[in-house]
């Protein structure tokens, strides 16, 4: 009698034990079996056959614009199975592919469909602004559709040739600006007590979290920077659509009397806006382009590359002198980062190992990043300056944000180029200390022992802070302000006073850092990859050679195929495993996720091992 209980447990085991045994087997086995038919597919239904004349390229760009994807191929395809696939448009690839079009001869025009293109802050769309520029000069039409514009697709499409729209469209043009969530009352009501260490006036960052509202300042420094970022986007679409100066401001005034008008017809309104050329359907876009070009049957259509073929048909060198790139997009961590993370220890590692190949002769830090941990971008600020002192120039190239902890990165460069409507400076660092000593006192927990001194246990976030830890805290931060503007002083040649009145975390357009000293000067990154080709004496003749993690066998083998990342998504596609919905699905409760994520910081601080971070953080993004 005693053994079947036994006998049952062993059998449930065992059974148990199959299940799961079987269960991996099925999940590697399909993942061998996605491997095997990407390699025949590459083989049998991959090959690139050339291009014909009057070749329309298609750049349908569906996902979230990044500055580099995270993550490998395996990663992708594994994401893909699960179901948590993000859709991501490399910024490279898109200028890359539009470039390559600008040369090529069989492409006669390009056709810009960008409903589904999501994110991108301004400096990033400038980019690709100009990109289609350099296309039209070269006397390519460039054709632009949309069910609809929202402001950040229209400010790409309005640099095309033509600009259409569906009939039940619109093209919606809002300005810039936010309101913040501010929680001091809701941690009052549980009893949380934040505790903020600072140096900066307009060092932002915490507001959220000790007061009900903005303070003066940080209203000041915001209402100057989007004001600024706002002029920008309106003469710089003004000009791309031969606008009269003030026309995107006065039809924003007159929009409601317009749609009146209109009889509440949107599209119309753009149309008499002069911000589109046409109202037409996508067949009739088809039809269109099928006229000016030439008709494909396999298309049944005009005849067409996609985006993802073009980039595979034009890969990145492999052998030759170079010019290395390192990409810091994200917010900043001591370590290894995460996707969408910049990791202090890795990006270090990565601007070393450019150092030490001898095929790159300079570098280019690619920043996209609003900050974070002080430790971890002076660790890859130590590691630039070790690259200059090789005789490795260093150009840095600012994104969309390269602000306080992204800005502290760029202070061991021989240039630093930014976009006008950049967001940088912030020069300014906090620590946060959270403390729950009421919310213990409701709950009736009490905490008590011994130590052998009162620094033992001083922060303890379930007691008050002790007074003594506060100033200890308070004084780091003062260094390491000191710091800050020293090293910034030593890199723009001027006094750390200087920086100080252009410092106090304030936050300035790349235009408004060139006219303070922050920045040597507006550009885009093609001009920041010329800038170090130049400074290493390379000539016309060089290649881009984009700092990686090293790369798995498997990994090789794919982009050996061409079925590297960026046809990841479409291999995903073509087997079903990417749901239609997959955008609209991502961004369901951006509100809540925005709420999670900025409590998250208390508690991310409150778990650290360490006694307290200081942060270089300016909690902005582009608009």
């Amino acid at each position: 009698m005693s053994d079947k209980p036994k006998s049952a447990l062993r059998r449930g085991v065992g059974a148990f034990w199959r299940g799961l045994d079987a269960t991996r087997r099925f999940l590697f086995n399909l993942l061998f079996l996605l491997i095997v038919i990407a390699i025949v597919w590459g083989f049998f239904g991959g090959g690139l056959k050339p291009l014909s004349a009057k070749t329309a390229l298609v750049l349908d760009l569906k996902g979230e614009l990044v500055e580099e994807r995270a993550g490998s191929v395996r990663d992708s395809l594994v994401a893909g199975v699960s179901g948590n696939a993000r859709r991501l448009v490399q910024l490279r690839d898109v200028l890359n592919a539009l470039d390559a079009a600008t040369k090529d001869g069989n492409i006669s025009s390009v056709v810009l469909l960008l409903d589904e293109l999501d994110g991108g802050g301004l400096a990033s769309l400038r980019e690709i602004g100009a990109a289609v520029e350099r296309v039209k000069a070269a006397g390519k039409t460039v054709v632009a559709w949309g069910g609809s514009y929202d402001q950040k697709r229209y400010l790409i499409a309005s640099h095309a040739s033509e600009v259409y729209l569906h009939p039940m469209g619109m093209v919606l043009i809002e300005g810039f600006g936010k309101h913040r969530n501010y929680y001091r009352d809701a941690l009052d009501k549980v009893g949380v007590t934040v505790n903020l260490m600072k140096v900066g006036t307009y060092k932002s960052f915490a507001e959220p979290y000790i007061g009900n509202g903005p303070s003066q300042a940080a209203q000041e420094a915001d209402s100057y920077l989007y004001n600024a970022l706002w002029t920008n986007y309106m003469v710089e679409v003004e000009k791309a659509r031969k606008l009269p100066a003030g026309a995107i401001a006065t039809g924003i005034d007159e929009l409601p009397q317009r749609m009146e008008a209109a009889g509440g017809n949107a599209a119309k309104v753009a149309l008499d806006w002069k911000l589109i050329d046409g109202i037409k359907t996508l067949d009739e876009v088809r039809e269109l382009m099928t006229k000016r070009g030439a008709y494909e049957e396999r298309y049944k259509s005009f005849r067409q590359v996609g985006f993802q073929e073009y980039v595979t048909r034009h890969p990145e060198k492999a052998f030759g002198d170079a010019v290395g790139v390192v990409v810091a997009a994200g917010d900043i961590t001591d370590g290894n980062g995460g996707p969408g993370m910049v990791g202090g220890r890795s990006t270090a590692n990565l601007i070393r190992a450019a150092r030490e190949d001898k095929q790159i002769k300079a570098v280019v830090l690619r920043i996209n990043s609003p900050g974070g941990s002080a430790y971890g971008s002076e660790l890859i600020r130590r590691e630039l300056e070790l690259t200059r002192a090789a005789g490795k120039p260093v150009v840095v190239s600012m994104g969309d944000v390269a602000a306080s902890g992204g800005y502290w990165m760029s202070m061991a460069s021989d240039e630093v180029i930014a976009d006008q409507s950049t967001i940088t400076g912030s020069i300014g660092v906090f620590a946060i200390l959270p403390t729950a000593d009421k919310v213990v006192d409701k709950l009736g927990i009490h905490t008590a022992g011994v130590t052998t001194t009162w620094l033992a246990d001083a922060y303890n976030p379930l007691r008050p802070l002790d007074p003594r830890f506060g100033q200890l805290v308070q004084s780091s931060i003062n260094h390491i302000y000191a710091d800050f503007t020293g090293k910034a002083a030593a890199a723009r040649k001027t006094t750390p006073q200087r920086i100080d009145e252009v410092g106090q975390g304030r936050v300035w357009t790349g235009a408004q850092a060139k006219e303070r000293g922050l920045v040597d000067r507006i550009g885009s990154y093609n001009d920041a990859l010329r800038s170090a080709a130049k400074r290493a004496n390379l000539g016309d003749d060089y290649r881009i050679a984009y700092a990686r993690l090293p790369e798995s066998f498997a990994e090789r083998l794919a982009k050996g195929l061409g079925l590297d990342e960026v046809l990841a998504p479409s291999i995903q596609v073509k087997l079903g495993l990417l749901p239609a919905d997959l955008a609209a699905s991502a961004l369901s409760g951006k509100t809540a996720a925005g709420i999670g994520r900025e409590l998250g910081w208390l508690s991310d601080v409150a778990d650290r091992r360490q006694p307290f971070a200081a942060v270089t953080h300016c909690l902005c993004e582009a608009p």
